[in-house]
């Protein structure tokens, strides 16, 4: 039905249709059974020690204030993130503060981390039991003093409750925030994360999500403290603030973090820049303008273990990740493939 709704979808401000959706999963009556596709047995895989059914997942920025999350799992992602939570209850920044770029199947948001707070959200998911591979992103408050405190602080919060945190340094809408990708930051956030770690007891993945707007040294500094304080994973990439000269739309200069379909080779190139430096010792998400088998398998062969998406659910509807299922698994058979596990890093081998 999403076509036949979407030009009434589209008439709504973003953020009222977002809150609409929000609403429609909590009373979602699609059984789970409608998502699940033929042979998805060829997509299982392990994922941070858990095994799941696919690994597609659901990108952060969709359900921030884990509301849905379990709704989420029924409609076939394979692992789904929440958040950014930051410690405290934070409304985010002015409105209007998302952009839809409906000629360049984009969006440019710049929100600014508005989520109920860690208090809240702890509540919520110590009462609805993820059915699934749930990560928690997490962040500073925007008028912080400290933001590596901040950090640590919705680490010791969710440490027990997800099977792995993704610590976010590259939202472009939190002043000073990506100033964390340097390297002496980032070394001094990893070991205070590090530290929380060995102290609570608690043997969680974490992961980095990183800019796509980085140079070539950040780079290779990102991938030396990543080995050196046993970083579980990576998420590439989040928005970009940049590569708006070839969009069409009249929104191009909103400013914020573009997302969307202009992301799909800038995050592709940024898997393989890091693939082939980290050989395989750390997994790898793939995010950026995945919306299709196609898109999502060239993120596979790039070095990604897994993919997430957001922007692609915007314009495509709910039945976007059984369609990705159904395309890829064809995709699979067709380049004789047996299974996900084997199209990792493909295209460098």
């Amino acid at each position: 039905m999403f076509p036949l709704l979407r030009p009434f979808i589209f008439s709504l401000d973003p953020e009222k249709a977002h809150e609409l959706a929000i609403k429609s999963l909590k009373y979602n009556i699609i059984p789970k059974s409608f998502f699940e596709v033929k042979s998805e047995e060829i997509l299982n895989t392990k994922l941070f020690g858990k095994n799941i059914k696919n690994p597609i997942g659901l990108a952060a920025g969709f359900d921030k204030s884990a509301e849905v999350y379990n709704q989420i799992f029924k409609i076939g992602f394979g692992f789904v993130e929440v958040g950014t939570i930051t410690p405290r209850k934070q409304d985010g920044n002015p409105k209007p503060r998302v952009f839809r770029l409906e000629q360049d199947l984009a969006l440019i948001n710049r929100l600014g981390f508005n989520n109920d707070g860690s208090e809240i959200i702890e509540k919520r998911i110590e009462n609805n039991i993820p059915d699934g591979l749930l990560g928690i992103n997490i962040g500073p408050n925007k008028d912080t003093d400290n933001m590596v405190q901040d950090f640590l602080d919705c680490a010791k919060t969710f440490f027990p409750l997800g099977d792995y945190l993704t610590i976010n340094i590259s939202s472009p809408n939190t002043k000073g925030l990506r100033d964390f990708h340097d390297k002496e930051n980032l070394q001094k956030l990893l070991s205070s994360i590090n530290k929380i770690r060995r102290e609570s007891n608690f043997n969680k993945s974490f992961l980095l999500k990183i800019s796509p707007d980085l140079d070539n040294s950040s780079i290779e500094n990102i991938v030396q403290l990543s080995l050196q304080n046993n970083i579980d994973g990576l998420i590439l990439t989040n928005t970009t603030d940049r590569n708006r000269e070839d969009l069409l739309d009249e929104k191009r200069n909103e400013k914020g973090g573009l997302s969307g379909k202009p992301l799909r080779n800038l995050s592709t190139s940024f898997i393989k820049k890091f693939y082939s430096k980290l050989k395989g010792e750390i997994p790898i998400i793939g995010v950026g303008g995945v919306d299709s088998g196609e898109t999502a398998f060239e993120k596979f062969a790039a070095g990604a273990s897994a993919v997430q998406l957001y922007t692609g659910m915007i314009y495509k509807g709910p039945t976007i990740v059984k369609e990705i299922k159904k395309d890829l698994i064809n995709i699979l058979k067709e380049k004789g493939f047996k299974n996900i596990k084997d199209v990792i890093g493909s295209d460098l081998n």
